[in-house]
């Protein structure tokens, strides 16, 4: 009979036994970008012999089938919260990626000067002891000046590769920048596109809606030299015009931010356009039979839909893995349209 297993281990040591006969549940949360991956188990306390764990420990967390595919590493996690509740007692460990280091949160003050995207990337990894990884696409874009001002190193890195229409995110101790949407590997390599069919599912839910949706983008820049600010967007690479958009004219969605070149302002106007036409559709399905092997940013192909559904080619931005204790595995997927 086919079953769901997991595996816990403390300092190389598996716990499993320790936690195999109270399970209530397990959950996992794998997320895109720099949201922490969080872990939830809720175990049986009914007899009071459970010990409250330290916060600040580590644990491994694999699960999977009880197949030819077994179990399936997911992350390293740091248990930061515990709960107990009764009656029935029950306790409840909740931890976050260990990769996710909250020196990642702390605001400073920096500013860059004439330095390329890895450059940045490379100094805001060494000071957490990340290795990094870039993507070739944005890793030598040149960053003219960018201020870094009462803001942490992961929001400062987030809102500049927002331009790039680029994700960061800390997986098993590196720092890796990817463009989002894209369905490569960091070294440019197309992710294989997994197929998904409707049997496959337990509940989905699709919407697209027009109602108050942005027409176009536009970006303003500072013409130093002439001491205006011009605006720049992008539906028309070849016109000469001071103002364009991405888009349309009608309700028109305007960067806050203004940029030192007519091109800076161009590229995120275009990267946002592009952030728009993703984010028109929202798509979300539950899988009757866990999938362990899927991950965000994996290129998604489903089947068995609405034709709207069925014709487009989707991309996974976060996957939530839960267990049960009757040896259930269900694993629940939000999507976004990948675009070309």
């Amino acid at each position: 009979m086919k079953k769901a297993i997991f595996k816990i281990q403390y300092n190389d040591k598996d716990i499993t036994s320790h936690f195999d006969n109270r399970l209530i549940s397990l959950q996992i949360i794998d997320n895109s970008g720099f949201e922490a991956d969080t872990f939830l188990i809720e175990l049986d306390d009914s007899d009071g012999k459970l010990a409250l764990p330290k916060r600040g420990v580590e644990l491994n967390v694999s699960f999977g089938w009880n197949d030819a595919q077994g179990l399936v590493f997911n992350n390293k996690f740091v248990v930061d919260e515990c709960e107990h509740h009764g009656l029935p007692d029950t306790l409840t460990i909740r931890g976050k990626s260990a990769n996710f280091r909250e020196s990642l949160n702390v605001k400073r003050e920096q500013s860059y000067d004439s330095m390329t995207i890895e450059k940045i990337t490379s100094q805001i990894a060494k000071r957490h002891n990340f290795e990094y990884k870039i993507a070739t696409e944005i890793a030598n874009q040149t960053i003219n000046h960018a201020d870094q001002t009462q803001e942490s190193d992961a929001s400062f890195l987030t809102r500049l590769l927002s331009d790039y229409d680029a994700i960061a995110t800390v997986k098993n101790g590196m720092l890796i920048i990817f463009l989002s949407g894209a369905a490569k590997t960091v070294s440019g390599q197309t992710l294989p596109s997994v197929i998904i069919k409707r049997s496959s599912g337990d509940t989905h839910s699709f919407s697209i809606a027009d109602r108050k949706a942005y027409t176009g983008v536009k970006a303003y820049w500072l013409d130093y030299k002439k001491a205006e600010i011009r605006s720049s967007a992008s539906e028309s690479k070849n016109s000469d015009n001071k103002s364009v958009l991405i888009g349309a004219e009608g309700n028109v969605k305007i960067l806050r931010h203004t940029y030192a070149s007519k091109q800076n302002a161009h590229r995120a106007a275009t990267n946002q356009w592009k952030k728009l036409q993703r984010g028109a559709c929202q798509f979300s399905m539950t899988l009757a039979q866990g999938r362990p092997d899927l991950f965000p940013e994996m290129p998604v192909t489903v089947q068995g839909f609405k034709q709207e559904i069925d014709s487009s080619e989707w991309i996974i931005t976060r996957c939530t893995h839960s267990i049960t204790a009757t040896g259930g595995f269900v694993t629940s997927l939000e999507l976004e349209i990948k675009l070309e």
